[in-house]
């Protein structure tokens, strides 16, 4: 099956059957190009599509009549065969039993998982005299499969033991500085119950020096309008103007920014609460550093019940997160005269007219006057058919969303195409150049020629972009294959081998190679690699071409389709861990971090791109960290000149991990690994500790998850 590769069929279901195939595809999506047959007859299917070159799942409703169920591909009018099924009840109940395995034997995979992270990362490392620690740490690892020490967030009521165990309040004190906050609430038909809460919620705020303004867009409930006015004549620092026509939320909004007089507007929902410190937190900031354009918080929701639950809990200032979606969203305050400086709310952008403003508010403003306060301030109300209940419910919201980044980048002078991932509420920027930059693609290697040839021959194969050169860095191979498979390649006339015959020393190969390459950008890539995404190159290039933007990541596999790395977060065990290590190939991530570009303090250089005269300006890896973390040395060295490193996930490659180097078992490399390891928390002490692309509110022991 040269086009597509089936990694799953099942048919589901003893008495209602269901045929359900997944695999992954290698060619452009046609009309109608996969067509399912049940006894030679044409069947209705469902066929969803995750991006060229990556996942396809079918799915069809069959009967148990049919006997026979045939899949085909029709490439260049011809049909090719690459599902082939009988429907039988032994089919079925093998299925069935499949299902009940894997749920069954789930923690042992875990189990496995563990002693293959152990035996990976860890048995090559350990002299003989250390042999009986790490036994007590491989005993804590297994242990935590069973017992865990993390709490999942999404969990209601895990989410709800770790509020009561962990969420804290600052102790009030008297502010020197003291603005006017507007709280802006569009008002439309809304029940007394919500609207008085809301009010309420403002009303008993540890800082007082606040307005509400509230505009309501001809509103024909009549609780809705006695509540306006009870509550106008409770406090005089509630406002409320009534519109005389139903403009929608944009107009009205505006309606409520004209009767503001504050120097800070906060925004806010008719129907959703602030935490009582919140105001306060917000004017505290301002007073540790009062030049902040824009303030955000962290947010959680309340269901139906009152309950709290879905915490958002978001990384500081992220300038390529911020384009795959509205993470900021609740609870801002804003300097009131950028917002009127940009003509506030835009109608042509309802349903995400928050988004819009806040994308042009960043461009009036710098990323030091963008302020993350990692505190849940804001409880968000699920309300059914609402977008805190589910987005999908408003289509016409993810498309003004998508139309308000496209925007941004016209405004910005950007060439750009904004897409919407299938089924995603995100957005996925694709940048555009006219004339391709050449790519310096930097392959070492010693020996394992076969691996080496994987990678090579996915690279020359998978890949559009024209281009690019490819340097393999030999340092000191010894089999007489490995040279077969140089000579192999050195037909293309943009390969080319050179030659490193000292000790193996990552850092100093990869300098040296750059020295000799001629490319503008840089692809480091390990040997044990293997290309998926056929437009890898344009993608990563259009990313690293950006003025802000470093290091460029992508999502790596490990033969079975499981994550092997989904950016980088600091200060997990030790040093750094892999986001989203072990799951899935189809997970959405934390908000959406494994669906869309999102910035994190590293990626790692198993496969990374980087401008040249931005590796040039931090002179390169440091050659002293010969093995270990001198990809997360480099990735900060740039964070700290001011750029950002962003993880592409659109991107794929398989990665065979740790086959290249062989295994460390002297007691000298294991020195060398503590020395090393001892030079990061030295030199990187305090962005370990404090990662600003990971909230300091989760756990430090497995990624995106609340310690208990």
């Amino acid at each position: 099956m040269k086009y597509v590769k089936i990694k799953r069929k099942n048919i589901n279901g003893l008495r209602n059957p269901e045929v359900v195939v997944e695999g992954y595809y290698l060619f452009p999506e046609k009309e109608n190009d996969i067509q399912v047959y049940g006894d030679n007859k044409l069947l209705k299917s469902n066929i969803r599509r995750i991006g060229t070159g990556s996942k396809i799942i079918i799915k069809t409703k069959i009967n148990n009549t049919i006997k026979k169920i045939k899949i085909y591909l029709l490439i260049d009018n011809k049909k090719e065969l690459i599902v082939s099924m009988n429907n039988t009840l032994f089919t079925r109940l093998i299925s069935r039993a499949r299902l009940i395995n894997k749920k069954l034997f789930k923690p042992i995979k875990k189990i496995g998982h563990g002693i293959a992270f152990l035996w990976r990362e860890h048995h090559f490392l350990i002299p003989p005299a250390l042999w009986g620690k790490y036994l007590k740490v491989f005993c804590v690892k297994v242990k935590h499969l069973f017992v865990k020490d993390t709490y999942y967030p999404f969990n209601l009521k895990q989410y709800n033991k770790w509020i009561k165990k962990h969420e804290t309040k600052s102790e009030y004190k008297e502010l020197e500085y003291q603005p006017l906050i507007s709280i802006l609430i569009p008002v439309y038909n809304i029940e007394r119950y919500y609207l008085s809460e809301c009010l309420d919620s403002i009303l008993n705020q540890t800082y007082q020096n606040f307005e509400v303004c509230l505009a309501d867009d001809c509103s024909t409930k009549k609780e809705t309008i006695e509540t306006l006015e009870e509550y106008k004549k409770k406090d005089k620092r509630i406002k409320v103007v009534y519109r005389k026509e139903n403009g929608h939320i944009s107009k009205t909004t505006n309606s409520a920014l004209e009767i503001a007089t504050g120097e800070f507007i906060g925004l806010m929902d008719d129907d959703d609460v602030l935490t009582d410190n919140c105001l306060y937190e917000m004017v505290l900031a301002l007073n540790e550093n009062k030049e902040l354009d824009f303030i955000y918080s962290d947010e959680d929701k309340l269901d139906m019940k009152g309950r709290r639950c879905e915490p958002h809990f978001k990384p500081d200032y992220s300038p390529d997160s911020i384009l795959g979606g509205n993470y900021f969203c609740h609870f801002e305050i804003i300097r009131a005269s950028i917002i009127k400086k940009i003509g506030g709310f835009r109608t042509e952008f309802v349903g995400a007219q928050d988004f819009d403003l806040f994308l042009r508010v960043i461009d009036e403003t710098t990323p030091e006057k963008i302020k993350h306060i990692p505190k849940i301030l804001y409880h968000w109300r699920k309300i059914p058919g609402s977008t805190a209940d589910t987005i999908e419910s408003k289509e016409y919201a993810i498309e003004a969303g998508r139309k308000a980044v496209e925007e941004t980048m016209k405004r910005r002078k950007i060439a750009a195409e904004v897409t919407v991932p299938i089924e995603s509420t995100h957005y996925i920027v694709n940048y555009k150049y006219k004339k391709e930059p050449k790519i310096s693609i930097i392959i070492p290697t010693r020996d394992l020629a076969d691996i080496l040839d994987r990678c090579l021959n996915s690279v020359y194969e998978k890949t559009k972009y024209d281009n690019y050169e490819v340097i393999v860095v030999d340092n000191d191979s010894k089999e007489e294959h490995t040279k077969e498979i140089f000579k192999k390649y050195s037909t293309h006339k943009n390969f080319k081998v050179i030659e490193y015959k000292k000790e193996f020393n990552y850092a100093s190969i990869n300098n040296y190679a750059v020295k000799k390459s001629t490319g503008d950008y840089i692809l480091f890539l390990n040997n044990d690699t293997e290309v998926i995404t056929p437009d890898w190159l344009e993608k990563m290039v259009g990313y690293a071409m950006q003025k802000h933007i470093a290091c460029v990541g992508v999502k790596l596999l490990y033969p079975n389709d499981d994550i092997q790395h989904g950016g980088v977060v600091l200060g997990i065990d030790g040093i750094a861990r892999h986001a989203f290590l072990n799951y899935e190939r189809e997970t959405v991530g934390f908000y959406g971090r494994m669906v869309v570009p999102y910035n994190y303090s590293a990626v790692t250089a198993a496969c990374l791109m980087i401008e040249r005269k931005k590796f040039d300006k931090v002179n390169g890896f440091t050659e002293e960290l010969r093995v270990a973390y001198n990809d997360i040395d480099l990735n900060l060295k740039l964070r700290k000149k001011g750029y950002y490193n962003v993880f592409l996930p659109q991107v794929e490659l398989y990665h065979y991990e740790s086959k290249s180097r062989g295994l460390d078992t002297t007691t000298e490399k294991y020195k060398q690994y503590l020395k090393e390891k001892e030079y990061m928390l030295n030199h990187w002490k305090e962005e370990l500790e404090n990662d600003p692309f990971y909230n300091p509110n989760l756990s430090k022991k497995d990624c995106f998850m609340l310690d208990k």
